[in-house]
């Protein structure tokens, strides 16, 4: 897991890397940071991060062998993790309704492809998730399996570390266009 979140670094550090070269050199209209609204993003992304302590409690609970808890913290990571997810969809709707899209430019193209991979990673944490929870529901996950929810946490920790940085580069950080 080690191995492949540092390949993942690598992965999103291009990304972001090139989103900020094309930074305030965007061709095309509308342009990321016209269409932003903040305050809904924030929201969004403060059920990511709240999803991480329910990730914490998933993994303490299977720990201590308390397997209906370890259920509830999945449940609720994966929800928190939807609710992501949905603000995503929304936020991308929206964008596309005032005309920034994946082909409207640089701006665009670098903001829809940095933020979606990031939601299919979370996507596919979800799934991961609820794969545990569904072992769990079956009686497969015991206290002795505690390794496969930490490292499933490992992942979902590097995606919304990962959050962090792109929300602060992209949404809060203002950009200064070169003229």
């Amino acid at each position: 897991m080690w191995a492949f979140l540092a390949s993942d670094c690598m992965f999103f550090g291009a990304l972001i890397a090139t989103y900020l070269v094309y930074r305030g050199k965007w061709v095309g209209h509308p342009v990321p940071t016209d269409v932003f609204d903040i305050p809904y993003t924030s929201v969004s992304a403060f059920a990511l991060l709240m999803s991480s302590l329910a990730m914490v409690l998933a993994l303490s609970a299977i720990q201590h062998g308390d397997i209906r808890r370890l259920k509830i913290w999945l449940l609720t990571t994966a929800g928190l993790g939807l609710v992501f997810i949905g603000g995503q969809i929304y936020e991308f709707t929206s964008f596309g309704h005032e005309g920034l899209t994946l082909a409207s430019g640089t701006g665009g193209t670098t903001f829809f492809v940095l933020t979606g991979f990031h939601g299919t990673h979370v996507s596919l944490g979800i799934a991961w998730l609820l794969s545990l929870y569904v072992m769990a529901q079956r009686g497969h996950m015991t206290q002795g399996r505690s390794l496969d929810v930490e490292i499933a946490g490992l992942y979902w920790h590097f995606v919304d570390i990962v959050w962090i940085i792109i929300f602060t580069v992209v949404y809060l950080i203002p950009v200064n266009p070169l003229t």
